[in-house]
């Protein structure tokens, strides 16, 4: 039996999360300050959880990821998990190494676009989130390190040896992975690590300027876009252009697609719906 649950109840305690919804769009702020943000069990878990109930509900358009304090996030705790991995058996650590990938893949999977907010240092474990999302805002302070080799594991952790290469090339992602130097703004900005970099300071801003935007868009063209670009990413062409194909029929018999034709006939802004 897995000693991480398994699915999400409706819920508002979440372990160092502060989560705040509002018109459509979800913030949600990794809330441990005085330890970096470091993730706990507990905290992987409720992530991955919220990630679900949030996708169940369809109420939420756009998703901020951010960090409370000095920092995005440190990644796991040192003493929390670090220490306590090292007296788990194999199915233990199997099942906590899953765990934190259904994370990742939550990120991935979810209908709706997420942006993380990037300040100061998002280290292994927090790097991944940031990885994971579709847009990373960063300031001038943010710094991105892939620890894992540094502390004797694989640089491939939680879908990383996956989604880096996809994102920054595979040289770039090999160096990042291997030896675990970190990286700092500018150069993310360069290697196309990071979707924005803004001013100092200006990145919650910046970040939920972005949702918000998301947010009022079609979002069910969002959803789809989404979709698409994890899907496709290991198909050969045929089956990407068909299933692109496939999901252009289906938007275009959609609310959204109608409503843009009467908006541009009437010469006014369209009101998407998401259907």
């Amino acid at each position: 039996m897995s000693p991480f649950t398994g699915s999400a109840a409706r819920t508002s305690d979440w372990e160092h999360l502060r989560v705040r919804i509002a018109d459509g769009v979800a913030t949600v702020t990794l809330a441990r300050p005085e330890k970096l943000n470091a993730l706990t069990f507990g905290a992987y878990a409720n992530l991955r959880d919220l990630l679900a109930e949030l996708s169940r509900e369809r109420s939420v358009r756009a998703l901020v990821l951010a960090g409370e304090g000095r920092g995005f996030c440190s990644g796991g705790d040192v003493d929390e998990i670090i220490g306590a991995t090292l007296s788990m058996d194999t199915a233990q650590l199997l099942d906590f190494n899953r765990m934190t990938g259904q994370v990742v893949r939550a990120i991935r999977e979810c209908p709706f676009p997420v942006v993380a907010a990037v300040h100061g240092v998002a280290a292994g474990a927090g790097a991944v989130l940031a990885l994971a999302c579709d847009f990373r805002i960063a300031d001038p302070s943010a710094r991105f390190a892939f620890l894992f080799t540094r502390v004797g594991l694989s640089g491939g952790d939680m879908g990383a040896a996956y989604l880096l290469p996809r994102v920054v090339g595979l040289g770039h992602a090999t160096r990042l992975l291997m030896l675990g130097e970190p990286v700092r703004a500018p150069e993310a900005e360069r290697i196309g690590l990071i979707s924005e970099m803004t001013e100092e300071g200006r990145v919650d801003e910046a970040a939920a300027a972005l949702a918000r935007r998301l947010a009022d868009g079609p979002a069910l063209a969002y959803a789809q876009t989404k979709a698409l670009l994890t899907a496709e990413l290991d198909m050969p062409l045929a089956a990407a252009v068909e299933l692109d194909a496939s999901t252009q029929a289906l938007l275009m018999n959609g609310e959204d697609y109608h409503e843009f034709h009467a908006a541009f006939t009437e010469k006014r802004p369209p009101k998407w719906r998401g259907r």
